[in-house]
């Protein structure tokens, strides 16, 4: 009795472990496909969505932010020459001189309408892929028995919907009970 059901239970267990590998697997294919189908869709969206006009605005926000560097560089430079001469230059100064030329270059670069088509694309993009990691997830743990967030969720809303009729029911029943 004890090796038949020991057999019986090997083979459920390797039934489980197979079905779990395969829907490892086909998960795993899911999100490679997704994460492919994501870049190959924001290379396209680059290529769409940057029109000469775009790119030529990139590009002078490039040269833009390239101008500040090189401000900050010849500014760090004289005050460097500064320091040498004998003048008292705290090094704060020089953070301070390579942080605010960085915030210029960055709103130089970020305020393209190509880095925000870029950007918008590229959320846009990873929002899809997310829903889909999220529903092959969900369909993963269905398919190995696990409960998901939308399981629990369901169920809690169930649970509240049976204690509002419960509180209903009782509310009647002390009105009969009163009645009588």
């Amino acid at each position: 009795m004890t090796d038949n059901t020991s057999s019986t239970y090997d083979g459920q267990m390797d039934a489980f472990l197979e079905r779990m590998t395969e829907t490892y697997m086909s998960a795993l294919d899911r999100n490679l496909d997704a994460q492919s189908a994501f870049l190959e869709s924001w290379m396209d969206s680059m290529e769409d969505n940057l029109s000469e006009e775009r790119i030529q605005e990139g590009y002078e926000g490039s040269m833009q932010a390239y101008e500040a560097w090189m401000d900050a560089a010849e500014t760090s430079f004289e005050r460097m020459g500064d320091s040498f001469q004998g003048e008292d230059v705290e090094p704060e100064e020089f953070r301070d001189i390579w942080l605010s030329s960085a915030n210029e270059a960055f709103k130089e670069m970020m305020t393209t309408t190509a880095f925000a088509a870029a950007t918008g694309q590229t959320v846009e993009e990873a929002m899809n892929m997310r829903q889909n990691i999220d529903e092959a997830s969900e369909e993963t743990l269905h398919a190995l028995n696990f409960a998901t967030v939308g399981d629990v969720r369901e169920v809690g809303e169930r649970l509240v919907e049976l204690e509002r009729r419960q509180h209903s029911i009782e509310q009647k029943l002390d009105q009969l009970l009163e009645q009588q």
